[in-house]
């Protein structure tokens, strides 16, 4: 490909605004690409006096957006990470003044140059953390902008339907909650959900594309896990993986990490099929399953202690040691069964399979444990203490984890 001298450049974007091309609009703003590079041996050194003399070649606000393209790429190919995110981030601005007279046709430009904007901030963050200042500033600031974005989408009145500016709302609301997340500022995330739910104009989640569903729902399923709204924190990944493309194996294996436990307090444990596809998922999660399988708390707290500064990171260290019931429950189903599944067990059996498991427990102990066990469903029955047995149900003795009518209330 021969390379590009800036008049060149000007002509095709130009060329892109008056046939609305809006994906080679987009690809003529990207920063790492070819064209950028020629741009950057013909002018050497640009600052935006140098190039001020261009301003006026085309219209108001493209000629400047022109000269910012090419300070933005002369601070990347630099590495100057911290100017080339302020340089875009004005870029952006002056993008927004002709965006917002805009229909759809723009969006691929906005996604563009919006995720441009987050990659270039990740790396300022890490520039300026390097330097040993604040880590999170830059990535605070792009998810700053990116709601100004959110606010030209989502104000599209004019546009007809199929051309408006609403169908970019998913992408540019998962762009910010990505920044949010990145930073750990996800309280903010509030601001932007209640600004999709005042504005009931906003075609439904499922005509969008399926990449902007499955974005959304991960978020929406991952701020519900963290808020503890694990049945709807379900119900969204469950909805985000099944959606996800089949070969988008980094962002399956990104919902599963979270979907499966939740999975498993529903009695659902995953395949042997579907963890050898996600070894990564497979070296977490498979001690875990196994011990629940064979009630075995011993190996349950051994993979607990192995694994906790992964799952600490993963937020997801409490959620597990709450899944140490489910191998409890097994433990004390097996010594149902070995008891010949009567409806009168004593508590003492109970005690001596725990101590059997590794647990030093006392056998009051081991009575609150079945106690407790029967009061989260897990068992039916009761507890005469005066008898030290336990009296259980002739039927459905230990039901069904998923039959549970709310599973996820006790934990």
């Amino acid at each position: 490909m021969p390379a590009m001298n800036f008049s060149t450049f000007l002509m095709q974007i130009a060329d892109a605004l008056r046939k609305e091309k809006g994906p080679e609009l987009a690809y003529l703003l990207r920063p790492m690409e070819e064209h950028g590079k020629s741009l950057i041996k013909e002018f050497r050194n640009p600052t935006r006096q140098s190039l001020s003399y261009y301003e006026g070649s085309m219209e108001s606000p493209w000629d400047e957006i022109a000269i910012q393209y090419v300070l933005v790429v002369n601070h990347c190919a630099k590495r100057r990470a911290i100017e080339a995110f302020k340089e875009e981030c004005t870029l952006i601005s002056l993008f927004f003044r002709y965006f917002t007279t805009k229909t759809g046709w723009t969006l691929p430009a906005l996604f563009s140059i919006l995720r441009d904007l987050r990659d270039l901030a990740f790396d300022a963050d890490l520039e300026a953390r390097q330097r040993g200042q604040e880590g999170t500033e830059n990535m605070e600031e792009a998810a700053r902008v990116i709601s100004k974005a959110f606010t030209n989408c989502v104000t599209d009145r004019m546009s007809p339907k199929a051309e408006s500016r609403k169908w970019g709302v998913y992408y540019v609301v998962g762009l910010i909650l990505k920044s949010y997340f990145r930073v750990k500022r996800i309280s903010l995330a509030k601001n932007i959900l209640r600004a999709i739910d005042a504005n009931p104009d906003i075609p439904p989640l499922d005509q969008y594309p399926r990449s902007h569903q499955v974005t959304y729902r991960y978020y929406i399923g991952m701020l519900s896990f963290l808020n503890e709204d694990l049945a709807k924190s379900e119900q969204e990944l469950t909805l985000a993986f099944y959606h996800c493309h089949i070969g988008a194996k980094t962002n399956l294996e990104r919902i599963l990490t979270y979907l499966i436990p939740l999975r498993i307090f529903r009695g659902h444990l995953p395949s042997r099929e579907l963890l050898d596809r996600f070894p990564a998922i497979d070296d977490l999660y498979s001690p875990f399953i196994t011990a629940i399988r064979r009630g075995d708390v011993h190996d349950y707290d051994a993979a607990l202690d192995r694994f906790e500064r992964r799952l600490v990171d993963l937020n997801l260290f409490l959620t597990m040691e709450r899944g140490r019931e489910l191998c409890v429950r097994e433990l004390f189903r097996r010594v149902w069964v070995v008891s010949g599944k009567g409806t009168r067990v004593m508590v003492s059996s109970f005690h001596t399979a725990l101590q059997l498991a590794g647990e030093d427990v006392s056998v009051e102990e081991a009575e609150c444990l079945v106690a407790n066990m029967i009061y989260k469903g897990y068992i039916r029955g009761y507890i005469s203490h005066g008898q030290q047995t336990v009296v259980l149900a002739a039927a459905n003795t230990f039901p069904k984890l998923a039959d549970r009518p709310s599973p996820y209330a006790v934990l």
